[in-house]
């Protein structure tokens, strides 16, 4: 299965306190990034975070819809986000949304990760092509 890695940058972060009380804080936060690497292009992203009144708990989950190429094939698809973070520790995961692949990405499928380094973003997706 090919992987595809690289960087992205955080172009926006827009949040929206929708909810705060005490134990947590729910917000939507509408994001747009730009990738480098494997992935080259454009997203924008919504996704609902719960951050804790403890220092580094927080949890999100989310939709982005992906715009450019993936190892030179262009197109479209929809990421799934689903991450926690817990005393320094954190999981961020994403999975492409079945059937979401648009143009040469038609049929792609797959899931990888995020790591966040004090704001240098890296990725990888393990995808195949139907």
């Amino acid at each position: 299965m090919p992987r595809a890695t690289g960087t992205f940058t955080l172009d926006s972060w827009e949040p929206e306190t929708y909810d705060e009380a005490e134990g947590a804080t729910l917000s939507l936060v509408h994001v747009t990034k730009t990738f480098a690497g494997d992935l080259a292009g454009t997203s924008t992203t919504d996704i609902i975070t719960a951050t804790s009144q403890v220092e580094d708990s927080a949890a999100y989950a989310g939709f982005e819809r992906f715009t450019g190429t993936l190892h030179g094939r262009k197109g479209t698809f929809v990421l799934h986000h689903n991450a926690t973070a817990y005393a320094g520790e954190s999981a961020l995961t994403w999975d492409v949304l079945p059937d979401s692949g648009t143009g040469e990405l038609t049929g792609v499928r797959g899931s990888g990760g995020i790591v966040n380094d004090n704001g240098a973003h890296s990725y990888h997706l393990d995808y195949e092509l139907g």
